[in-house]
């Protein structure tokens, strides 16, 4: 998937008020961008980092730039979070994700019990429930969820749940966007509650599956499926 044009390089100066970050350009201006990212972004808002950013076309947009990602631990990380779903579907689309059989459609943003989740798709061995989540930290090597407490997290795991009790398939899917991920672990120590529920659907039979983005700064695409350590 290739970023948005126009795009530019900038430093990072504060991401602050969850959706708002300050950059400096080149020419030592500063501007103030979109941030697309709902989590804390631990590890990946550090002061000074090296950002690339893009410029919207709709006038419509009180800040029309974006920022799609930061440099940081020397690799780009994917802090665009609204890239994450089209980055799964793409990668559905062309086969690097090929867990569940030839794929006849993919339906986004299916409306469930309990709320709602990212995908069905209709397969030759029947439907499966989707949900997807974007991580952005990683530490040692090991790429961590949730960077925050996240109480919506738990809640489409338990959505999840029910729909297995229905004798539905379901996945989750974590989309790594960054380049220095080997494997996979729930973030037990920042979100206990969250690993704990994760732990006992898998157990249950929820499949959970991590996909890596390659990451660069003028395209984004998932290239490879890396390790699960799924052990309570």
């Amino acid at each position: 998937m290739q970023i948005p044009e126009p795009h530019i390089p900038g430093t990072l100066i504060r991401r602050y008020k969850r959706f708002l970050a300050d950059i400096r350009l080149e020419d030592g201006s500063v501007l103030t961008a979109h941030c697309p990212n709902t989590g804390s972004m631990l590890g990946c808002s550090a002061p000074d980092s090296p950002v690339i950013i893009s410029r919207s076309d709709n006038p419509k947009r009180k800040y029309p730039w974006t920022l799609e990602m930061v440099h940081q631990d020397e690799t780009w990380i994917g802090v665009n979070t609204s890239l994450t779903n089209r980055l799964v579907n793409e990668a559905l689309d062309n086969g690097i994700i090929n867990d569940f059989g030839p794929i006849k459609s993919i339906r986004p943003e299916v409306r469930v019990e309990g709320g709602r989740l990212d995908f069905l798709l209709e397969t030759g061995r029947g439907c499966v429930y989707i949900e997807v989540k974007n991580c952005s930290l990683v530490e040692n090597g090991t790429a961590l969820f949730p960077d925050a407490v996240t109480a919506r997290g738990v809640k489409h795991l338990l959505a999840l749940d029910l729909l297995r009790e229905q004798g539905h398939a379901t996945a989750l899917i974590f989309c790594i966007q960054r380049n220095d991920a080997e494997r996979f672990a729930p973030a037990q120590a920042i979100d206990p509650v969250y690993a704990e529920t994760l732990y006992t659907m898998y157990e249950r039979g929820l499949v959970v599956l991590a996909y890596q983005a390659k990451v660069a700064p003028d395209q984004v695409s998932i290239v490879r499926k890396i390790p699960v350590l799924m052990a309570s």
